[in-house]
């Protein structure tokens, strides 16, 4: 399979050692999740949040309905709590070099990602309190601010795997303490 991060997963291989190119960690989905939070009855609110992660990944989100009611929190069976985007192939890798490239020096006061945000499993989660770092948004246009947690899902099999892939793409990793 040709793919645009050819060079980097050979990096990989080099610095991890591994002989089979298939055993080498690859990015192989990336996930956005958007709760609307006490928000969810209004519909222009959830309009907004729609179309701004559509615009964002590049495809028709994915509503998150409530499976049960929780009278606490005034959620009943059937509302929708959350919108997610999954991206896979051409997408998620495009996705990837502008999150890396673009959004994330836009992020103010950026100093860089925890290696700590790295799971056992070698994925990478990355929590962003408002959805204007990124370049499809508006800030003017936009008439509604949320979150957006992003998580990139490797095949890595543990942590040190991953964040020899992940400091190869070009994530900004800080130096862990």
């Amino acid at each position: 399979m040709a793919t645009s991060f050819a060079t980097e997963y050979s990096a990989v291989q080099k610095k991890l050692g591994v002989l089979n190119p298939h055993g080498v960690p690859q990015i192989t989905a990336v996930v956005l999740n958007v709760g609307v939070g006490k928000s969810r009855d209004s519909k222009q609110h959830l309009e907004a949040v729609r179309r701004d992660l559509a615009l964002i990944s590049g495809q028709h989100p994915h509503e998150r309905l409530a499976r049960k009611a929780i009278a606490g929190f005034n959620v009943r069976e059937g509302n929708i709590v959350a919108y997610r985007v999954t991206l896979h192939g051409r997408r998620m890798e495009d996705f990837v070099k502008r999150f890396v490239h673009v959004t994330l020096p836009r992020v103010r006061d950026f100093r860089g990602l925890s290696p700590r945000s790295i799971d056992n499993g070698g994925n990478l989660n990355v929590g962003m309190k408002e959805q204007l770092p990124f370049p499809e948004i508006k800030a003017e246009e936009t008439d509604v601010i949320f979150g957006v947690q992003v998580t990139f899902v490797t095949s890595a099999t543990n942590r040190d795997e991953a964040e020899v892939l992940f400091r190869t793409l070009g994530f900004p990793l800080t130096e862990a303490n």
